[in-house]
């Protein structure tokens, strides 16, 4: 068994015009249990084999974005290009992070809202519905 907490499973898929592949879960960590299919990535450098992070369902995480920490992504969102998510931040919904965007601490993005270019959420901030953020720092 390897030592990473997740395996890419075989069966390429697109998601936003990116190559990905479903994961799979090696060992039991946070609410995840050994077996438990997830989302999506397009590399083992999208999602971290540290920490309590998880991309479930459709969500995914593609080209050079990175979910580390706590983070976790599910339903239908995308994490694409350079953003990051992480600490105990959750994206889900139809939600969108693109962009060179970071969202972190205890911040949620969830429904259909996008956050895009050097945007921050952080801290309790909760972004929703259809919201459009580009370029904004909040908390």
């Amino acid at each position: 068994m390897s030592e990473g907490k997740y395996e890419l499973l075989p069966g390429p898929i697109t998601i936003n015009g990116s190559i990905a592949y479903k994961i799979k879960a090696l060992k039991n960590f946070g609410d995840v249990t050994a077996g438990q299919i997830g989302g999506a990535v397009s590399s083992e450098s999208n999602l971290s084999h540290w920490g309590c992070c998880w991309i479930y369902d459709n969500g995914a995480a593609v080209e050079n974005a990175r979910v580390y920490g706590n983070a976790k992504i599910y339903d239908n969102a995308i994490i694409a290009e350079s953003a990051q998510v992480y600490d105990s931040a959750k994206i889900g919904g139809n939600a969108m992070v693109k962009g060179n965007a970071q969202v972190y601490d205890c911040a949620r993005v969830l429904e259909n809202a996008v956050i895009d270019g050097n945007s921050k959420i952080r801290g309790l901030m909760r972004v929703y519905g259809d919201s459009k953020v580009k370029e904004e720092n909040w908390e």
